[in-house]
């Protein structure tokens, strides 16, 4: 039976993907009920905002993923824009870093168990130490930092039962956007953790080896501009190409939305 959370009113469509629009508050309520629901299937929760939009729109594939995901939560601000020029103005921005902050806070009492998977050995150390050290009562359960590189089955399977073997509550993947919702959709049958989560760049974030934006500029939407001037070589194309396409192909949409209401 669908919650409340996933309900039609709660989600809007941009691009043909569809993202839910629930508070932070109900986000937390239905993760302590997927956690505390007797050991069943892997819930999976897409974070992504224009990034993954623009990916599903150029990618069919990517789309269908992305679409089949239990959660799609809005990180960055163009989807929450977007959905109050829509109509919808009680619209929460949730980056992953604090999605990630926010469940280790409700894990202090609740006992959650971690397992991160992906980015670098220094940066899963220092983020273990950070959850153990400002969130306690969260336990690490485990991390592993896949090989940068084509992986045989046998040693995917290999992870997942590594995974399944250490009984997470929550499994925490940072292997960048489409790679880890890929990832994550394609082994969630195997897995046995209440609730899987792609994450990217959060892992750095909370470990502190990356610094965030400021939250002003996060408030008004600026956070690409903070890490396309830390990270030139590697956001110039996302932001100075791929955000003008976006920006065309969500104003194409809207002239047709409007053009349908008249």
């Amino acid at each position: 039976m669908p919650t409340p959370l996933l309900s039609e009113s709660a989600q809007v469509t941009i691009l043909g993907s569809t993202v839910h629009l629930p508070s932070r508050a109900s986000v937390l309520d239905q993760i302590r009920q997927w956690v505390a629901a007797p050991r069943g299937r892997c819930h999976q929760i897409v974070v992504t905002g224009f990034h993954g939009l623009w990916e599903a729109h150029q990618n069919a594939d990517v789309q269908r993923v992305l679409n089949a995901s239990d959660l799609w939560i809005p990180d960055g601000a163009a989807p929450v824009i977007i959905a109050r020029l829509r109509g919808h103005q009680a619209v929460e921005r949730i980056p992953g870093a604090e999605l990630m902050t926010a469940v280790f806070e409700q894990g202090r009492t609740l006992g959650y168990r971690h397992y991160f998977y992906g980015d670098t050995d220094e940066t899963l150390a220092a983020l273990k130490t950070a959850v153990e050290t400002r969130w306690p009562g969260n336990v690490v359960v485990g991390a592993f930092s896949p090989p940068f590189r084509r992986h045989a089955a046998g040693e995917v399977a290999a992870y997942v039962q590594r995974i399944n073997d250490a009984k997470p509550d929550f499994l925490w993947v940072a292997l960048g956007l489409p790679k880890q919702d890929r990832w994550i959709h394609e082994h969630k049958q195997a897995l046995s953790v209440p609730v899987a989560v792609g994450v990217g760049a959060a892992f750095a974030f909370v470990a502190g080896t990356v610094d965030r934006a400021p939250k002003w500029m996060g408030r008004y939407g600026l956070e690409w501009l903070y890490r396309l001037i830390k990270e030139p070589r590697k956001c110039w194309r996302r932001s100075m190409i791929q955000g003008p396409q976006f920006l065309y192909a969500v104003f194409q949409e809207q002239a047709r939305l409007r053009k349908r209401k008249r």
